[in-house]
């Protein structure tokens, strides 16, 4: 039951970060999927890269309290899930009308 509840608090954490990421851009990494006269479709992976940082900072944590085994495959599957749960939401997706 514990092991739910922290994985439950780390997707909110993930989507959390994806979302702030992707409406604050502080990188501006920004990818052009389609341009056309009337409208540009980005991608800002701002968003994505700050999730994968803050998902790597609490694997090196977990992996310095010796709870790696236990605990690692937790965590990818609240960082794989938070990552479906915010394309699904279009997090990160930006369309820009000329109109």
């Amino acid at each position: 039951m514990k092991k739910a509840i922290i994985t439950a608090v780390q997707l909110g954490l993930f989507l959390l970060v994806f979302l702030a990421g992707s409406l604050f851009p502080p990188f501006h990494l920004e990818h052009v999927l389609i341009a056309t006269p009337g409208f540009t479709r980005i991608f800002v992976a701002d968003g994505l890269l700050l999730m994968l940082v803050l998902y790597v900072l609490i694997v090196l944590v977990e992996a310095f309290t010796r709870r790696l085994r236990t605990a690692a495959p937790w965590t990818t599957a609240a960082f794989v899930l938070a990552a479906i749960f915010g394309f699904m939401m279009k997090f990160g997706f930006l369309t820009r009308s000329t109109f």
